[in-house]
């Protein structure tokens, strides 16, 4: 009941600190999106990696007329949860054009080049559009593979309305597109799940040595105490960006490897303090108690100490959040991070940071500006636990 009251307790002085509260929310809003990823990504191609070179480094909402052309490799069609998680390989091959006209079996489209050049004349088969296969002609008939068509004026009418409809399409670029052509939204959104697993996975494994480390430290003291202390010293000497670049050459260049990289540079925190707290309860009545009922030391750490220290276990662990999602982008800017075309912010930054002196500086700023909200978000969070979970700010309240 105690601990029921004081969780309460705790909450409710959480959602009086409405900064913290609109951190949380931001953060919760920001994993949703992460998690839809694909279902609503403008581009839902795998890596958010669909290039169209002649739209390169266009601004934030404007818009083109694009002719689908159907590829013609087969290409299967993924489930909800498969897409949801790595995306939809496209069906088709966009072409920017600014106008088109049907003559017989052929669309003819002046394909958009550049602002500064003029369109270029180009014939398509209309088959070929709609299908990805090259057509037979065989006199009263037409020859799509296995499939007969009769050579009418209604089968060419067929195949220019399914164009028409479904085939030509107003592609919007609302925060405009990077120097490949890319669509900055879609890549923005992908970073973000990078970024936030980053930072969740390299908790947990933060989370998962320090606690343990800390927690076997300060309860046995002694030589263990001095050992582990002793390897806690000399990593916390070491700068994290340093630490985490040395890992990653070690584990090689990919996600998996920054997520423990990352994980690995950020456990000291964690068992400092797991260490200190740990070191100044086990000198509690309960846990003298405890010990002299029989209890081994396991049931002791596991049931009675690391539970009264929660609180501040938890506002480290959002402070190392933060910490985590400015290493991987410090990384992928480096280079060291997810590798292309994994589309992270700091790679994004990369890509494009030259154009901050030039008229498109919205290609780097977005990216800079993703990062800086979602750590704000966390340190916002970090400072609503730590207000909760502090017995003056507490008593001070009530």
């Amino acid at each position: 009941m105690a601990d029921i009251t004081t969780s309460k307790r705790t909450w409710n002085l959480f959602k009086r600190n409405k900064l913290a509260v609109t951190g949380a929310v931001f953060i919760g809003l920001a994993i949703i999106i992460a998690l839809l990823g694909y279902l609503i990504m403008p581009d839902d191609t795998p890596q958010a990696n669909n290039m169209t070179i002649q739209l390169s480094i266009k601004k934030p909402g404007t818009r083109y007329t694009m002719l689908n052309i159907r590829k013609p490799e087969h290409v299967d069609t993924v489930n909800l949860f498969t897409k949801m998680l790595f995306g939809q390989t496209a069906f088709y091959r966009d072409v920017p054009i600014t106008g088109y006209s049907f003559i017989k079996d052929s669309i003819y489209v002046n394909e958009y080049i550049g602002d500064e050049d003029t369109p270029e004349r180009k014939a398509y088969n209309i088959f070929e559009v709609a299908t990805g296969i090259k057509p037979i002609y065989l006199g009263s008939t037409i020859r799509l593979n296995a499939l007969s068509l009769p050579n009418s004026e209604a089968t060419y009418n067929r195949f220019k309305n399914q164009i028409i409809t479904h085939q030509i399409q107003r592609k919007t670029f609302l925060l405009g597109s990077d120097i490949y052509g890319r669509d900055m939204l879609s890549r923005l959104i992908l970073g973000a799940r990078i970024s936030l697993a980053v930072g969740l996975m390299a908790v947990i494994i933060s989370l998962l040595l320090g606690v343990t480390i800390g927690a076997i430290a300060g309860y046995f003291g002694g030589w263990i105490d001095a050992a582990l202390s002793w390897v806690m010293n000399i990593l916390w000497a070491l700068p994290a960006l340093l630490l985490v670049i040395a890992i990653s050459f070690a584990l090689g260049k990919g996600l998996w490897q920054i997520f423990i990289a990352v994980g690995l540079s950020m456990w000291v925190e964690v068992g400092r303090l797991v260490r200190g707290q740990v070191m100044a309860l086990k000198q509690a009545e309960y846990i003298e108690a405890a010990l002299s009922l029989g209890f081994d030391n396991k049931r002791i750490i596991m049931r009675h100490i690391l539970p009264n220290i929660i609180g501040p276990i938890l506002v480290l662990a959002s402070s190392n959040f933060a910490s985590a999602i400015l290493l991987e982008a410090g990384l992928s800017f480096l280079g060291f991070g997810a590798q292309p075309p994994m589309p992270t912010w700091g790679s994004m930054i990369k890509e494009h940071y030259g154009y901050i002196i030039m008229n498109s500086a919205y290609l780097a700023i977005i990216p800079g500006f993703a990062i800086m909200l979602m750590v704000y978000a966390f340190n916002l969070v970090t400072i609503g636990l730590r207000d909760a979970f502090d017995i003056k700010s507490q008593t001070t309240h009530i």
